[in-house]
């Protein structure tokens, strides 16, 4: 599936313009004239990669981003500008760009933004469906389980952990047996994977 491209701009043949590269290139694109537009349709919208004005009446790029920011959202986005700003360029970085662009933009330039983007996002999406999947592993760990195998995933023996918790050996060991059953795997680097993609930190 082919992830959308989001334009706003306020300016009717730049947003025509830049429509057609992107359609010739076999990108899907959904054109906005404001950035109000583009918040009222925003609940509807898939994650996609923004390019966005940096001057707009009302509403500008960079505050449109920091708006998108503040509802939790972080697509990968490309700010387009007219005019050589460097303190403009310096906040859209801040604020999650992942490229600045002058106009008239380099088409070459745009579309290697854009792919950038996507691919941020197919790596995001990656990420979260792999945090998914730890944490319904992790679910099916018994508390006595889950302290065992933070343990484990800070690299402590099974005699270092049957004196931190006060087990014996031979406890630590089923426990460790069960682990390894409701995950699938005996690898300890299989297993520390599992708790660090579920939100775990060493």
């Amino acid at each position: 599936m082919t992830l959308p491209v989001y334009l706003v701009d306020d300016d009717d043949a730049v947003r025509e313009a830049i429509g057609l590269l992107l359609r010739t290139v076999g990108l899907q694109v959904r054109s906005f004239a404001s950035p109000d537009a583009f918040l009222a349709s925003l609940a509807t919208l898939a994650p996609g990669c923004l390019i966005l004005d940096i001057r707009m009446p009302v509403m500008s790029g960079l505050k449109l981003q920091q708006a998108l920011r503040e509802r939790g959202v972080t697509w990968p986005t490309v700010i387009i500008s007219g005019h050589g700003d460097i303190e403009a360029c310096r906040r859209a970085f801040r604020n999650g760009a992942i490229d600045f662009l002058s106009k008239p933009v380099d088409e070459e330039d745009l579309i290697d933004a854009i792919r950038k983007g996507h691919e941020a996002l197919e790596r995001d999406s990656r990420q979260a469906s792999e945090a998914a999947e730890a944490k319904e592993l992790l679910s099916r760990l018994t508390p006595r389980e889950a302290e065992v195998l933070e343990m484990i995933a800070k690299g402590l023996t099974t005699r270092q952990i049957s004196e931190a918790l006060e087990l014996s050996t031979r406890t630590v060991d089923s426990h460790r047996a069960a682990i390894a059953a409701k995950f699938g795997t005996t690898s300890t680097a299989e297993q520390t994977r599992f708790w660090l993609d579920a939100g775990g930190s060493r």
